[in-house]
């Protein structure tokens, strides 16, 4: 299977094209006017501001159509202004933009919400409710968990990214840039050994998950823990994709000591990985689910999905929030999930993957300095390394993506250490659009690492 050409219509051409070199002169006034408007803890990291944007291609302010393969973070899924979703947005707009849904409900809410019922694993009674941002819905399935269990303590994993809130920072693994000096952070959360195949020195997936519940049952006590709180495949810390077994291990041990299991599938939910969410790969069944990021295809929503008995275990007013659940996302969320099960989204994931995996595993033999290339479907990383070693390599990394930003590629890094290149395409892609990028990405190796 190969990535679909011209998935969908857009009103911006599909292809890669410099008239100024980047940024052009207006990105650079722009920039200037960020720096005296702007607080200095909003960074920018690839130059050349937005204008406008269509299926993969973002142009800047001097005109410049770039391939953005990073889908605005893993947001743009069906495609930056889909048609169908700009439609959607359009008509709800023109109804109505706001009345709060505990304040005068409306249908949109609860259709994003029978979606998510009925498309998220397990085929047991679920309840959902919608929030603004993925930090959101990992904060209130905590409050969930809690009430539920009656417990407090929650684990989570080494390299995990869950957010920026309070609550949710101190989820997250990374200090720099998401905690340093934010502190102190929420109480009773509690870091664990994660499954890392490339850097566990040969242990397989259910060790690593052997590893991570002694320290839950030795250091934490099961009996205390309301919530494990994972990412099927760790998006900011680096795509790291468990070994088999690893999860399906966890899961067995929450639901053996009434322990709530969270899939936190912000960044690998709807068919960002050839399934419609990363779970489903080892066929494993979340107790509750968080959702945002590919929802709405660049609306802001975000949902907690689970098991009725848990998610209507908290009083009435307990969840909710003045703009959560807001009717223009919510019919942008409609609009990007008919799209998705229409075009069969899945196979478009996969298809992608069957372009980039060969074309980024020929890098990886060439260059000793990609120590693995890893992901699934459209949620695709190299790491980069130091020659003959596996120590990170953020430098080289950065110089990778500052070539890619100057040739028109607006490419993303993460990881713990800063040495993943991460590639999430739109699953509207062309194919001879990747290939392009995929080209830009090998000529800045030559340059770099040859």
């Amino acid at each position: 299977m190969t990535a679909v050409v011209d998935a969908t219509p857009t009103a911006v051409p599909q292809e890669r094209r410099l008239v100024t070199e980047i940024p052009g002169p207006r990105s650079v006034a722009l920039q200037a006017r960020k720096t005296a408007a702007v607080s200095a803890g909003v960074g920018v990291t690839p130059p050349g501001y937005g204008e406008r944007a269509g299926g993969g291609i973002p142009v800047d302010a001097a005109g410049n159509p770039r391939i953005g393969p990073g889908s605005g973070t893993a947001v743009a899924t069906v495609g930056n202004a889909n048609p169908d979703v700009v439609a959607a947005v359009a008509e709800q707009a023109a109804a109505f933009t706001h009345t709060c849904f505990m304040v005068t409900p409306y249908a949109g809410y609860v259709e994003v919400c029978e979606a998510l019922n009925r498309l998220t694993p397990g085929d047991h009674e679920k309840r959902s409710a919608l929030f603004n941002s993925g930090a959101e819905a990992v904060e209130n399935a905590v409050k969930v968990a809690r009430v539920y269990t009656g417990r407090s303590a929650v684990v989570v994993f080494e390299h995990g990214y869950h957010g920026r809130t309070n609550l949710t920072m101190a989820l997250t693994a990374k200090s720099m840039p998401y905690k340093h000096g934010f502190g102190p952070f929420a109480p009773e959360v509690y870091r664990v050994p994660t499954s890392y195949p490339y850097r566990d020195r040969g242990l397989k997936g259910p060790e690593m998950a052997q590893a991570a519940i002694t320290r839950i049952e030795k250091e934490i006590g099961a009996q205390n823990v309301a919530a494990i709180i994972i990412e099927p495949i760790q998006g900011e810390g680096g795509f790291i994709v468990p070994g088999d077994g690893f999860l399906p291990a966890l899961v067995e041990f929450a639901h053996a000591n009434g322990i709530v299991f969270v899939a936190d599938e912000v960044q690998s939910g709807f068919c960002r990985t050839g399934d419609w969410f990363a779970s489903e790969y080892e066929g494993i069944v979340p107790d509750l689910v968080t959702t945002a990021k590919g929802i709405a295809d660049g609306m802001p929503l975000a949902a907690v999905t689970g098991r009725a008995e848990i998610m209507d275990a908290v009083h009435a007013g307990g969840l909710g929030g003045t703009y959560g659940g807001n009717p223009v996302a919510c019919a942008a969320a409609l609009a990007a999930i008919g799209w998705m099960e229409a075009n069969d989204a899945n196979g478009l994931a996969r298809g992608i993957e069957a372009v980039m995996r060969p074309r980024l595993t020929s890098l990886a033999e060439r260059y000793d300095v990609i120590g693995d290339v890893r992901g699934r479907g459209a949620m695709l990383a190299i790491e980069l390394v130091k020659p003959g070693t596996t120590d990170p390599n953020p430098e080289l990394a950065g110089e990778l993506n500052r070539y890619c930003h100057q040739h028109g590629v607006v490419t993303l890094t993460t990881g713990t250490h800063g040495n993943v290149f991460r590639f999430l395409p739109p699953l509207t892609i062309g194919t001879a659009l990747l290939e392009d990028a995929l080209g830009v990405l090998d000529q800045a190796f030559e340059a770099h690492a040859g």
